[in-house]
């Protein structure tokens, strides 16, 4: 499967009751995702390719949020 369809389905998955395994597997999978997509855009500096590591990092943010808690002040 190419990277950016790997991208979007993973953008479109539901991450609501996860269990905290599920929730590493997803945040591993989204640095994954980020990393590959950036390898292709260090060659094409493709603008679409950087709004889409910008959405996959929202989205691990998100889940590494839940993982760890929020930091305090």
């Amino acid at each position: 499967m190419d990277i950016l369809q790997e991208a979007t389905v993973f953008e479109e998955a539901s991450m609501s009751n996860l269990t905290t395994s599920d929730r590493v597997e997803a945040t591993r999978e989204a640095k994954r995702l980020i990393l590959a997509i950036n390898e292709i855009y260090k060659k094409t500096k493709d603008a679409n390719l950087m709004e889409v590591m910008k959405r996959l990092t929202v989205k691990k943010k998100r889940i590494d949020v839940r993982l760890k808690g929020r930091p305090s002040a």
